[in-house]
């Protein structure tokens, strides 16, 4: 399973509900609820457009995904969403690897991404692909750190 770079036309809505579904664990133990929520198909069309799309599929639906956005210092990976019946079988670092690739390709010596305060398990496994914690940052109305800011510096 090799990821693709996912560009209109694909199937949005497949992608969409793949990203739902795959954050559904998130109900109930983040606060505030997951920006995943207000997403669309018509936003992950735009973020094909402005950024990047990155899916693994089998049998031509997409079992994994994310989305890159390049910043002014670095690659922002957004959206990292592994199909239940397809995780730990590496796809997220397969998607992470392509990250990097893409980094470099664009000139840029890191990747960023967030992870919620209270999802530890994936606090492990980005430190596992060479993460470390950058940041802590709070929602806009909360007094506390909602999300933490992960890097990986590209060598």
């Amino acid at each position: 399973m090799k990821p693709i770079r996912a560009t209109d036309p694909y199937d949005w809505p497949a992608l969409l509900r793949l990203i739902q579904t795959s954050f559904a664990y998130m109900e109930g133990r983040i606060d505030p609820p997951s920006s995943m929520h207000r997403l669309t198909v018509d936003d992950i069309a735009q973020q094909a457009e402005i950024g990047e799309v990155w899916v693994i599929e089998e049998a031509d639906h997409p079992v994994a995904c994310v989305f890159l956005t390049p910043r002014k210092d670095a690659l922002y990976l957004g959206k990292l969403a592994v199909e239940a019946g397809y995780r730990g079988r590496g796809l997220a670092r397969k998607l992470v690897e392509t990250a990097q690739s893409r980094a470099r390709a664009l000139g840029l010596p890191l990747l960023e991404l967030q992870s919620r305060i209270e999802l530890v398990e994936n606090h492990a496994a980005f430190a596992s692909m060479g993460f470390t914690l950058a940041d802590e940052t709070a929602h806009p109305g909360y007094d506390r750190p909602t999300s933490l800011t992960f890097r990986k510096t590209l060598h």
